[in-house]
């Protein structure tokens, strides 16, 4: 059996291998992965100080570095 597009007769294989190879090849390109300009952090001192600490003043900033240095405290000797 066969369709017809556009005016010529397309068998069913030919319909099905398109079909297949349109969305293996899609998905393909969409699970390729993005651009790896910035590595990620393998530690946890790296990924502490690859994040900013975005305060309008100086205080503010060692109340947040200080709260930070507390929950890790907190955190340290809850974990057993």
């Amino acid at each position: 059996m066969s369709y017809q597009i556009f005016g010529r007769a397309i068998k069913n294989e030919y319909l099905a291998l398109t079909v297949f190879g349109t969305t293996f090849g899609a998905a393909y390109l969409a699970t390729r992965g993005g651009s790896k300009a910035q590595a990620k952090p393998t530690t946890v001192q790296q990924a502490k100080e690859s994040v900013p600490v975005n305060a309008s003043s100086s205080e503010e900033e060692q109340f947040i570095l200080n709260f930070i240095k507390e929950a890790e405290k907190e955190g340290a000797s809850a974990a057993h």
